[in-house]
């Protein structure tokens, strides 16, 4: 049975892996607030379990054991904020912390009836994709695209946010900015990178809003058809 801290590991892992397939030792140990040799004295519990590839100086990257092991760590995580938020009403800022507890659950059936009383969801509130019994992501349900990388003009829909920080969902939550809103790029300024955009919302009702390039790098969106 793993301990807590490595499944925390492991999820760190995965999400590191999902950006690149190798994983630098440093960049886990500041995802993960630790110092250096703490972490590489993990990985080295980690690799006694096969759960990782590690050599001295070389990158680590996850086995498919440590990579099934890690995703289904994911999939208990995003189930339970889906759950905090769609049958317990809890706001999309607010379910990190409680499915950081959750998630280390060693029940399979919980999180199956989870799962089910959802109604099987591909993704998290946050739009993240939820791995799937056997640790697969069957479907990409975003593309890799970032308010940041449109051009003046477009027109798309938000479809995730790159991470769950407190300190973002609440900045959202303060400019009335969600999932699936649609948002067309008026304007860009060539120094920062700032937006200004057109926010539609329900009733044809639409208001101008101005972001910064940083929040706009932290939205994923997909054009409009």
């Amino acid at each position: 049975m793993n301990s807590q801290t490595e499944e925390n590991y492991l999820k760190a892992l995965f999400k590191l892996a999902s950006q690149e397939n190798e994983i630098n030792l440093s960049e886990l140990s500041k995802k993960l607030s630790v110092s250096t040799p703490t972490a590489n004295s993990m990985i080295k519990r980690l690799y006694e379990k096969e759960f990782v590839i590690y050599e001295k100086y070389k990158p680590i990257k996850l086995t498919e054991k440590g990579r099934k092991e890690a995703a289904l760590i994911v999939r208990k995580h995003r189930l339970t904020e889906m759950f905090l938020v769609e049958k317990m009403g809890f706001g999309w800022e607010k379910v990190h912390a409680i499915a950081e507890q959750i998630e280390h659950i060693k029940s399979p059936i919980f999180f199956d009836k989870m799962d089910e009383l959802l109604g099987y969801p591909d993704i998290d509130p946050h739009g993240s994709p939820i791995p799937n019994k056997e640790g697969q992501i069957e479907n990409l349900v975003h593309s890799e695209l970032r308010l940041s990388d449109c051009k003046q003009g477009d027109k798309i829909k938000i479809v995730a946010v790159s991470e769950s920080s407190l300190e973002l969902l609440q900045f959202l939550n303060s400019r009335k900015i969600s999932l699936g809103l649609e948002v067309e790029i008026l304007e860009i300024e060539k120094y920062d990178g700032t937006m200004k955009v057109l926010l539609s919302e329900e009733n044809n009702k639409s208001r101008e809003e101005t972001l910064s390039k940083i929040v706009c790098e932290k939205l994923y969106v997909i054009q409009k058809k």
